[in-house]
């Protein structure tokens, strides 16, 4: 039986269940695949530290060309996360003709373009399941099961900590910093969760993921984040009271001729698919003109959800023969709508005295701006002096939306920041 050797670069959590699973379902996959995987080398920083997984301490180096230099390796794999090192571990790969499997979504979003034009010049196959959702097959989906649908927009919930967050806000009616706290005591977030709660890792996964869902190269400088660390708890009440549901949300959809590109804490229906999303998971929401709406759901994050792809793209480059599929990573750039033309539906919450007078004076800023307003309610004032107005606006636009809050916020009689949720009713 021929035996496939690999190259395997970090063995942290995803890399040690790599490991794991190749090691107790052995046979299974012989049997699958006619081909037996075989580790012949990893590296790491560290070789020293016990693993979930024990294996020999010949195959261990801290040296990375003991990969990319060895003839026998056909495979490398790169799990060391965002880091210049990966981009000279892939492009090491490409130049010696080795195929890469790969998790690394910063690194494919912001580097992704020149990889993959090497790549393509080189014929070498870059695979990179694993770099968003976890073990959900969606890469695979978007470049085989779907490439025959012209896809018209793509929503999902891809970050598995922001998304326990706000689920712990919900239903806990928790503020921010306690669900945070919340969060990093089950081992969801990090000390520093800024990549998470600021929208950037959502930033990253949609990057990858409109570009091969639209037949061009999105640029991750054009995709528009906004994070969740402004969101508060009564906020997400306000939301439940007009029938919404609040998720960081990352939407692809074209536009016009134009392809709208954003990351943002979003309010959808209760009723939606997306809304029930709860905890750490994560959910890919996608239209195309043959399927209509189909979803793809499960675990974002942890070793073995990842390890499951990283060993299916292994298993699909074994079946492959190694033949190069192509990526829209090196297609031109699409064009990106800005977002001051992008329009949808807002939610507001003002902050302001508790004064005859003030939502007229409100009214007749968003109506300058050609504002409409579908549905308001002022709540019982919280502090002495000072009432919440919360209101719907229908669809406007979004610089206009943004002059008039400037307007508003220099009001006497509105006393904090304006808060802004979008809403996304048509999903």
């Amino acid at each position: 039986m021929k035996k496939i050797n690999i190259g395997l670069i970090g063995f942290g959590t995803v890399g040690s269940s790599v490991v794991k699973i190749l090691k107790e379902r052995k046979e299974l996959i012989k049997r699958k695949l006619g081909a037996e995987l075989v580790i012949k080398r990893i590296v790491d920083k560290d070789i020293s530290t016990p693993r979930k997984v024990k294996v020999p301490a010949k195959i261990l180096t801290k040296r990375i060309n003991d990969v990319l230099n060895d003839p026998e390796i056909d495979i490398v794999i790169e799990l060391i996360g965002d880091s210049p090192v990966a981009e000279k571990i892939i492009m090491g790969a490409i130049k010696r003709g080795k195929p890469i499997v790969t998790a690394n979504k910063a690194l494919l979003a912001k580097k992704g373009r020149r990889i993959f034009k090497e790549a393509e010049r080189k014929g070498v196959e870059i695979y990179f399941e694993a770099s968003v959702g976890g073990g959900i097959p969606i890469i695979k989906a978007l470049r085989e099961g779907l490439a025959a649908n012209r896809i018209s927009s793509l929503f999902g919930i891809i970050n598995g900590t922001a998304n326990y967050i706000l689920s712990g806000m919900s239903h806990y009616g928790s503020s921010f910093k306690e669900a945070l706290r919340d969060a990093r005591a089950k081992g969801y977030a990090e000390r520093d969760p800024s990549l998470d709660v600021e929208g950037i890792d959502s930033a990253h996964k949609l990057t990858i993921l409109s570009t091969l869902a639209f037949e061009g190269f999105v640029d991750l400088k054009d995709i528009y984040r906004e994070g969740i660390t402004k969101i508060t708890s009564q906020d997400i009440q306000y939301a439940k009271e007009f029938g919404y549901v609040v998720k960081l949300l990352a939407i692809a959809k074209e536009s016009n001729g134009s392809l709208e590109a954003r990351v943002h804490p979003t309010m959808i229906p209760q009723e939606h698919l997306l809304a029930a999303v709860d905890g750490a998971y994560n959910a890919i929401y996608v239209r195309g003109d043959l399927i209509g709406r189909s979803m793809f759901y499960g675990r974002g994050a942890g070793g073995f959800p990842a390890a499951s792809a990283v060993v299916a793209d292994i298993m699909d480059l074994v079946k492959s023969g190694g033949r190069f599929l192509s990526s829209n990573f090196s297609k031109g750039p699409l064009k990106i709508k800005n977002m001051g033309e992008v329009e949808t539906r807002y939610y507001i919450h003002f902050t302001t005295v508790d004064r005859p007078g003030v939502l007229a004076s409100i009214s007749g800023i968003l109506a300058k701006h050609r504002i409409s307003i579908a549905s308001v309610i002022q709540k019982e004032r919280r502090e002495k002096g000072k009432v919440p107005i919360v209101m719907m606006t229908h669809e406007a636009k979004e610089s206009s939306i943004q002059k008039a809050l400037r307007e508003i916020d220099r009001l006497k009689v509105v006393k904090a920041k304006s808060m802004l949720i979008r809403v996304e009713g048509e999903l």
